[in-house]
């Protein structure tokens, strides 16, 4: 049920978008690898910052570009053009536009509860190297 102060997805902001599929991506690439491989904490703690990093990130929409809707396509144009203050201090203006654009997707398609899409792109990125 959705409440009057509630906002619809479609319109939250892309910095909006992009907040929450900061955390969302970090949640689900700290909960694949707890569950897929047995490394201690400080090994956990490596291997998910290579892969919440704006390059990393970047390199990701990469691949998936070929496979987003129009919607989606036009969703992460919006996010990565999206006006910031903040820069990430170890990754390139570009780079950090384009991992923007890839959270305000993944902020976007949870938001929305498209579970299988989201799953979908997530495998995307746990096939790169972890």
């Amino acid at each position: 049920m959705q409440n009057k102060s509630e906002k619809k997805v479609e319109f939250l902001s892309a910095s909006a978008l992009s907040f929450v599929g900061d955390a969302v991506f970090s949640l689900l690439v700290r909960q694949h690898l707890c569950l897929k491989y047995d490394y201690k904490s400080g090994e956990l703690t490596t291997r998910s910052a290579r892969l919440v990093c704006a390059k990393f990130q970047s390199a990701v929409l990469s691949k998936i570009e070929p496979i987003l809707t129009e919607e989606e396509s036009e969703l992460v144009k919006r996010c990565r053009n999206a006006n910031t203050k903040s820069m990430a201090k170890n990754a390139s203006p570009a780079d950090y536009h384009r991992a923007s654009g890839l959270e305000g997707l993944v902020g976007f398609l949870h938001l929305n509860n498209k579970t299988d899409r989201l799953n979908q792109i997530m495998d995307i990125v746990f096939e790169q190297n972890i």
